[in-house]
């Protein structure tokens, strides 16, 4: 079902939603990284809350948002207190890797649907009741890969976070598909999220000249890992994941990202889309609705994957409302299963399609190729 979004800016205090909730209040717990390192991306996923309804199907919603400033061990915190303090239906939650690790097992300890907003790697109870909206990292590592092989590259270094969840599960994707394009991956040269400076690993990946370059990493330290190869005199191409396409990439990185290539989602050049993608409407909606609060351009692909966070939720809610009452085991449980079961569910980022083995959802309509072309990203591939 659709639902009208009103525009009205959140209370963000938990104290607010303890005992004084009725037991038929919707309470959904959002925990971001609205400060810190991970901000840029966190950010926006706050500024998207605000975005979000305050009723569904005749059924109050109270959204309890708190920053975790870029923490996982903050994270960990915010989740507790969401589910012994405010018994939350619901989480979105895990702006970075490492904060979706430390949410996971707390919500499936309590059986608890998790919207995660950053990419993971998860098996067991805590893939059982963890949804994430970011792509697949195999999924979005294909297209860098066959843009290599379509230039006979053979050689993709890596610069990026390591050793750090994210930069994990791409060494491990890319290690995997590599082959498969006649593509040898490495060598690796990792680095902090907090680290300002990679001059040592970049001087000795330009020493080895690598066809290409991936970087992992996102916002700031994606443009700085970016600019600083260029400034080396490095030639070979660049490319980034979708963690890194964002305003301040664009704006960090100036003239060094140029021809840079990135693999995102549908949403950050949407109007590019032709009309027939299943994600141009929804994504002009969020645009549209975020920039008239925001300001123009200031759009960015991680608040989309909170609004596809919301996406899900409002097919599943009514859905589990007609099988248990907010506040309980069975109306989380029905939640998830709803979650599971919904089909074709239209989103920024791509189109969701979950099921008990797949809790991404996403096919090839989840990615598009993005290169930098005077100073703006360019669909180059969809």
């Amino acid at each position: 079902m659709k639902v009208k979004l009103s525009i009205k800016p959140l209370v963000i205090a938990l104290s607010l939603f303890g005992a004084t909730a009725a037991l038929a209040d919707i309470n959904i717990g959002v925990s971001v990284s609205a400060t810190g390192p991970a901000a840029v991306l966190g950010g926006p996923q706050k500024n998207t809350a605000q975005l979000f309804p305050t009723s569904i199907a005749g059924e109050k919603i109270n959204w309890i948002v708190l920053d975790d400033a870029s923490d996982p061990t903050a994270t960990a915190k915010n989740v507790a207190k969401f589910l012994s303090e405010t018994k939350v239906d619901m989480l979105m939650t895990g702006t970075t890797t490492p904060g979706v690790m430390a949410a996971a097992g707390p919500a499936a300890d309590s059986k608890t649907p998790l919207i995660a907003l950053a990419p993971n790697r998860l098996d067991g109870e805590k893939f059982k009741w963890t949804f994430t909206m970011p792509q697949p990292i195999g999924l979005m590592a294909e297209p860098l890969l066959e843009h290599a092989k379509s230039k006979v590259y053979k050689t993709v270094a890596f610069l990026g976070y390591h050793p750090d969840a994210y930069g994990e599960v791409w060494i491990k994707a890319m290690e995997a598909l590599s082959p498969k394009y006649g593509v040898t991956f490495g060598p690796i040269e990792g680095f902090a999220r907090t680290d300002t400076s990679v001059a040592g690993q970049v001087i000795k990946l330009v020493s080895l000249k690598p066809d290409a370059v991936l970087v992992v990493a996102s916002g700031s330290p994606a443009a700085m890992a970016h600019a600083a190869l260029s400034e080396r005199g490095y030639k070979g191409q660049i490319y980034q994941t979708h963690g890194a396409p964002s305003p301040v990439f664009l704006k960090n990185g100036g003239k060094a990202v140029e021809n840079g290539i990135l693999v995102a989602g549908p949403v950050l050049e949407w109007e590019q889309l032709p009309d027939s993608h299943p994600s141009k409407k929804v994504s002009g909606e969020y645009a549209k609705a975020y920039e008239a609060k925001y300001g123009q351009n200031s759009l960015s692909s991680f608040g989309g994957h909170m609004w596809d966070g919301w996406a899900i939720a409002s097919r599943a809610i009514p859905v589990a409302l007609k099988k248990a009452k907010p506040g309980t085991a069975e109306f989380r449980a029905a939640l998830r299963d709803a979650i599971e079961s919904e089909r074709e569910i239209a989103g920024v980022h791509g189109v969701f399609n979950f099921s008990p083995t797949d809790h991404s959802g996403f096919d090839g309509r989840a990615r598009v190729l993005l290169q930098v072309q005077n100073g703006a990203f360019k669909v180059i591939s969809k």
